[in-house]
């Protein structure tokens, strides 16, 4: 993760996307950007970034999601200032994107002024232990399908293989094969391994790339 302007997370659901993009737009924060986190996941998941909605305030990051966001109304909606992630080069943005294809076609509506800019990361998080990504072939035909519904290519992955509150540093080191597999088949570089902070400790030295990420629920 090269610090873009724009850094783009998507995944297929249950990847763990959210949490690294959250932890990502916090680190951004604090080395003293004007940092602000889009949720475009357009229909309402189990798990939002509005969640940690009072955190990011806290810590002065402007979040952009939908008002329907954490109700228990489910109709397809982008937020409404969409597009200052493309017209306020001021700000450094990270985008959490939905991973099926209604998700990434709302990526697709600013993808032009994002390809114009030049200036953004798109990474594939990935979890070889959610069934659809469970193999290398899977994991491509995802991201695959991502891309060519956003209209925008990834440019790196990230290996975020976990089960959730059960995982432990052995599932992580298991996932490891996986990670460099997926790299090399969709040539695309594995910019990190990223861990739940509590695992940070045993699994130090061990895994190249260790990126210790804040679960959401924690925050």
């Amino acid at each position: 993760m090269n610090g873009k302007r724009i850094t783009i997370f998507s995944g297929h659901y249950g990847s763990g996307k959210t949490n690294v993009a959250l932890t990502y737009a916090l680190s951004e924060r604090e080395k003293g950007k004007k940092v602000a986190i889009a949720d475009i996941d357009i229909v309402n998941p189990y798990f939002r970034t509005k969640d940690s909605e009072a955190l990011l305030a806290e810590r002065g990051i402007r979040l952009i999601c939908s008002e329907y966001a954490n109700t228990n109304i489910d109709i397809p909606a982008l937020p409404q200032d969409i597009y200052a992630i493309v017209d306020d080069k001021s700000l450094t943005c990270i985008l959490d994107v939905g991973g099926d294809e209604r998700g990434a076609l709302a990526l697709g509506r600013i993808a032009p002024a994002i390809r114009e800019e030049n200036d953004y990361d798109m990474i594939f998080v990935a979890n070889r232990y959610r069934p659809l990504t469970a193999t290398v072939e899977g994991a491509m035909e995802v991201l695959r399908e991502i891309e060519a519904a956003a209209g925008l290519r990834f440019t790196a992955i990230v290996n975020n293989s976990n089960l959730g509150a059960e995982t432990a540093a052995e599932d992580v080191l298991s996932s490891l094969a996986f990670g460099e597999a997926l790299s090399e088949a969709a040539g695309l570089p594995l910019v990190a391994t990223s861990v739940a902070e509590p695992l940070q400790a045993a699994l130090s030295g061990r895994v190249a790339g260790l990126y210790p990420i804040r679960l959401q629920k924690h925050l």
